[in-house]
């Protein structure tokens, strides 16, 4: 799963890096992003590729309600085109979340030790994610201008881990490769199997998995010492082989 990311870099940054128009205000950097937050995402409408602002824990068009969100902030890969919450977006609403890194956690002598987990060159992560718009229909009811009501969110689609993450823990985000982007936030992109390579596990990208002080375990908390590597080599008996490799 992918509960926490970090994203630092700004809009307009992220609009060159992936050849987009920065249309989202600057949300500052950001250490310790979670579910309900906002995050800047890229999304595509026919030739238009943008970076935008969406609320993470995907609302369902169809939702009754927004508090489905909090346990849709990630999507199985496996499971969704069977699923009414994702199987529409996966058709039509794919958009790429870029991150410095994610956080996943670890027992280690008891406790649960945080790692961030980025790619080695320390450029952005490129993860697969859905979006979707939800109207909230009470708004309407009292009134509201038409439009002003659509809350847009996204989720983080997973998958199991490559062989770097598989010692850390048994789902990982879907990195999706720069080479991909067009193909993943392709719109008009008819036949699904196209897409499903992209969700099996590869070592294609490098990445670096690195213990952090257990600051990111409150979501108040937020700021560069979240992601600064610490000594784990009290613990490293206890750690899986290879992971600190």
């Amino acid at each position: 799963m992918c509960g926490r990311f970090s994203q630092q870099r700004p809009a307009s940054e992220l609009a060159e890096i992936f050849a987009a128009e920065p249309l989202a205000d600057e949300l500052g950097p950001r250490y310790n992003v979670a579910p309900t937050d906002e995050a800047l995402v890229v999304v595509q409408r026919a030739e238009r590729r943008a970076v935008v602002a969406y609320r993470w824990g995907l609302i369902p068009h169809w939702a009754d309600s927004p508090k489905v969100a909090s346990r849709m902030f990630n999507a199985r890969a496996e499971t969704l085109t069977r699923s009414p919450a994702f199987s529409d977006a996966l058709r039509r609403k794919r958009c790429l979340v870029p991150v410095d890194g994610f956080y996943e956690w670890q027992r280690l002598d008891g406790r649960r030790q945080p790692f961030t987990i980025g790619r080695a060159d320390r450029r952005p992560l490129a993860l697969a994610g859905l979006w979707s718009g939800w109207r909230d229909r009470s708004a309407d009811a009292e009134g509201a201008a038409a439009g002003s009501a659509v809350v847009r969110t996204f989720t983080i689609v997973t998958t199991g881990p490559n062989e770097q993450m598989a010692g850390l823990h048994d789902r990982m985000p879907v990195v999706v490769p720069e080479r991909a982007w067009d193909l993943w936030l392709d719109p008009d992109i008819a036949d699904l199997a196209e897409l499903r390579g992209l969700f099996e596990p590869t070592d294609e990208l490098r990445l670096r998995i690195e213990p952090v002080r257990d600051l990111v375990n409150n979501v108040r908390n937020d700021g560069p010492e979240l992601v600064e590597p610490i000594d784990l080599a009290s613990v490293r008996a206890e750690a899986p082989v290879g992971l600190f490799d």
